[in-house]
């Protein structure tokens, strides 16, 4: 059985599922945020069976005047950033590249609060 929810989405967010409603030839735009859910949902469950000491890399693309956001991260887990890599892309978005080395669970926290904020626009946690 399916339940309707309701959501608000800003007009960025909207356009943008609109377009890839169009090109990935969902039939509607609750089809295209189902989809996105589904890939939410297998990310989260992917990133719980990760145990243990790993080396991963983190990609963290934001706005160039989100910069302190990312900087607090840097210190406050400084304890497994073991490298960041900063470059500027087109548009005034930067892209981090973070390379690294700890327990799991930490990691995951990293990746999340990442995730949650909304002044990031894409996280990528790439892990073996």
């Amino acid at each position: 059985m399916s339940q309707i929810v309701s959501i608000s989405l800003n007009d960025k967010i909207l356009s943008d599922i609109e377009k890839i409603q169009k090109e990935m030839g969902f039939s509607g735009r609750s089809e295209a945020v189902r989809a996105g859910l589904r890939m939410l949902i297998a990310d989260k469950k992917e990133k719980s069976r990760l145990k243990g000491i790993l080396d991963v890399i983190l990609l963290v693309i934001h706005d160039d005047e989100n910069s302190e956001f990312v900087s607090l991260m840097r210190h406050k887990h400084q304890d497994i950033i073991k490298t960041q890599i900063h470059n500027h892309l087109e548009s005034h978005k930067c892209l981090e590249i973070l390379i690294l080395n700890g327990q799991a669970e930490k990691i995951v926290k990293l990746s999340e609060e990442f995730q949650k904020n909304r002044k990031i626009d894409f996280v990528k946690l790439i892990a073996p």
